[in-house]
């Protein structure tokens, strides 16, 4: 059962780095750790994320049951959790979850697969307010309680997000693909990336984004993409 055992932090410098050291020493499939606030918290590509303290999950699971997939069925599971609270959801490659083209959520995938495991980090605005918002993020970052005009208690929406994850770790891979793909935020736009430049065109099975330029259809399968020519 994903949740338990479960770790909570008032303050920690990062729910994934706690539970990168949980998982070395053993920790079993499903333990969580969660916080109130990180004081060292990351995402993609290294870059910094930060919430104010009590209005955002803040959480890390250790799992190992898991395939190449989880960072788009994780995604999946968590803009379906948001849908839940009454708002719409796209999908920034690889998962980045948006609402009206701005950030609601991220997740890090991070582990060691020859050990058997892999952690999985989502940070979830839920309660934060546009004031709350540093000015070099409004344009860009929303939660919830904006996009909603209401919102869950954190303790409410971390329990839809583990359920709601449960159950699409059990789906069969074209289940989990149909899903992402109905979110897709970037197929059929014009995309940059270090190296080249395209139109987005879903996904393969691996999960890769599929691009079509000028010399043919590409696959990424890692690094950083975005939106515009």
């Amino acid at each position: 059962m994903l949740g338990l055992p479960r770790l909570h932090h008032r303050l920690v410098g990062s729910t994934n780095e706690r539970a990168k050291e949980l998982a070395a020493a053993g920790a079993p499939h499903g333990t969580l750790v969660t916080a109130d606030e990180q004081s060292a918290g990351r995402g993609r590509q290294g870059r910094a994320w930060s919430a104010p303290a009590g209005t955002s999950i803040l959480a890390s699971l250790v799992l190992r049951e898991f395939d190449e997939l989880l960072p788009l069925v994780a995604s999946v599971a968590v803009a379906e959790a948001c849908e839940a609270a009454g708002v719409n959801c796209a999908i920034k490659w690889p998962n980045d979850v948006w609402i009206d083209g701005r950030k609601v959520a991220g997740i890090l995938v991070e582990g060691r697969p020859q050990e058997g495991w892999a952690v999985l980090g989502v940070g979830l605005n839920v309660s934060t307010t546009a004031d709350q918002l540093p000015d070099e993020l409004r344009e860009i970052a929303t939660s919830l309680e904006i996009a909603a005009r209401r919102s869950p208690s954190r303790e409410a929406m971390l329990e839809t997000v583990l359920a709601t994850l449960e159950s699409r770790l059990e789906d069969p891979r074209d289940t989990v693909l149909a899903a992402w793909s109905e979110r897709d935020a970037l197929r059929g736009r014009q995309l940059r990336w270090d190296g080249g430049r395209g139109v987005g065109a879903g996904v393969d099975r691996s999960g890769a984004l599929l691009v079509d330029t000028d010399d043919g259809q590409v696959a990424l399968d890692a690094g950083e993409v975005h939106i515009g020519s």
